[in-house]
């Protein structure tokens, strides 16, 4: 039997950026506090209370900032790519904070591919749910990036 594989840095950061993004939507603290908190408090911390030490950083950092700055506009996009019955406020928390860390990646950050971003969040949800959440996340972030990035996804 294998070792299981420890995420990429890149992973560990999109991670901790999802936890830190939940947190921020609880309305205890700002993003900049947050982000201080993992950089400083909780980096080294196991499971799901803080951040890996090698995680990307900077990564970490642009995604929480970016996702609570352009909160209005990724709930506008993720909630067009829900499906009918569906609303903003019906999807969980933490699957909300898991779409609006994609949604910013696929609208914001060019420099990943679509599908990169899109299996990293579906991995996300994974590590957090066995039911349906992972192919709930999985769908709506491709229709995200069709909208967004439709023309790197016929390539």
């Amino acid at each position: 039997m294998s070792e299981p594989r420890l995420p990429s840095r890149r992973q560990a950061a999109r991670l901790a950026a999802v936890q830190a993004l939940y947190q921020w939507q609880e309305g205890q603290d700002a993003p900049g506090d947050i982000i201080e908190q993992f950089l400083k408090v909780r980096t080294g911390e196991a499971g799901e209370e803080g951040m890996r030490r090698d995680a990307d950083r900077p990564l970490f950092k642009d995604v929480v900032e970016g996702a609570a700055s352009h909160k209005e506009e990724l709930q506008e996009t993720v909630s067009a790519a829900l499906a009918k019955d569906w609303s903003w406020g019906r999807v969980d928390r933490l699957v909300r904070a898991i779409l609006l860390a994609g949604a910013y990646e696929l609208v914001h950050r060019h420099d990943v591919p679509p599908k990169v971003a899109i299996n990293e969040y579906v991995e996300i949800a994974h590590a957090f749910y066995d039911q349906g959440e992972p192919t709930f996340v999985n769908s709506v972030l491709d229709r995200v990036a069709h909208q967004v990035r439709g023309d790197e996804l016929t390539k």
